[in-house]
């Protein structure tokens, strides 16, 4: 027993060097894509004082940790050092600078995923549940519960048949699995209450949604405001109902399909956050790191954008 121990420190002390050196090397294509994306940098971390590491380095670090699963920032800086990054912060100052780089990320999400959306005319709307923990725990924590309008509820997660404590996911994406909008609500927030507010957000297209969807005064409304025309299946208990045809029953599975992506490679029903802002800001990292992939696919590599697993360098 002990010679396998110590077989495999030695084997891991041996990859340690290579894992290093991937990291460094997928930061850098990293670094180069999101500075090629001319972003305006309205919202800085630090007004006016010289930093050590830069905002969009901060944000590729951010990313590069997502797509290679590394969840934890105490992981990551366990794997990288100032010999492989000179400039690199320290965890604390990192942490703070990624949370106050939140709008900065989004704008670099919504200009990689604008390189696919210009032509798009259908989309699919889901949800999915986000706990922050065990639904037994939820009358213990403290996580999260600073402020009340952003505190976590108690939900109902249709497809599994459960009850869950935390958050919501809302999300938009192509027919392609390109994510348009998203959106993070309570968890007791019902699914069609997104559609309320989207109409700001997209306009003349097709969205197709489950059941959860189903509303007679959002569909009419949505189609005369903004020509945006829901297609959801009908209750089998409803006056004309008519099975919704296949065509659309597979093109829903589309977006089922990236949910499990963020599940197994980006790790998204992890939560290591403490606040909100913690919360939201890893959100937002792991849909950017994935949309950075999906670019880096398709305009540099030139193969299938969501074979997300694939080497980025």
């Amino acid at each position: 027993m002990l010679a396998k121990i110590l077989k495999f420190s030695i084997l891991k002390s041996k990859n340690k060097p290579t894992f290093m050196a991937n990291i460094v090397k997928k930061y850098l294509r990293v670094l180069e894509v999101i500075s090629s994306l001319n972003c305006s940098l309205e919202y800085k971390s630090d007004v006016g004082r010289k930093q050590k590491m830069s905002d969009l380095e901060v944000v590729a670090l951010s990313l590069t940790a997502e797509f290679m699963s590394i969840d934890s920032e105490n992981s990551l800086f366990k794997e990288i050092s100032t010999e492989q990054i000179p400039n690199l912060i320290e965890r604390s100052q990192f942490n703070k600078r990624r949370r106050k780089l939140f709008l900065f990320s989004e704008e670099i999400r919504t200009k990689l995923a604008s390189k696919f959306l210009e032509f798009e005319d259908y989309y699919i709307v889901d949800s999915m549940p986000l706990e922050i923990c065990k639904f037994a725990r939820h009358n213990r924590i403290k996580i999260c519960k600073k402020d009340f309008e952003t505190a976590p509820s108690k939900g109902f997660c249709a497809s599994q048949n459960t009850w869950f404590y935390g958050y919501k996911f809302h999300g938009v994406c192509s027919i392609n699995g390109i994510f348009h909008s998203l959106d993070i609500t309570k968890a007791e927030v019902h699914d069609i209450n997104f559609l309320k507010n989207i109409k700001n957000q997209m306009a003349d297209c097709v969205l197709l949604g489950d059941r959860g969807y189903l509303s007679e005064t959002v569909q009419l409304d949505l189609f005369q405001t903004v020509n945006i025309k829901l297609e959801t299946p009908k209750r089998t208990n409803q006056k004309d109902y008519k099975p919704q045809p296949y065509i659309f029953r597979k093109t829903r599975k589309r977006i089922e399909t990236l949910f499990s992506q963020l599940c197994d490679q980006f790790k998204i029903r992890n939560n290591y956050a403490k606040t909100f802002e913690g919360f939201k800001t890893r959100i937002l990292a792991k849909i950017t790191a994935l949309t950075l992939v999906q670019y880096i696919n398709k305009f540099i590599f030139d193969r299938p954008i969501n074979n997300i697993k694939n080497q980025i360098i």
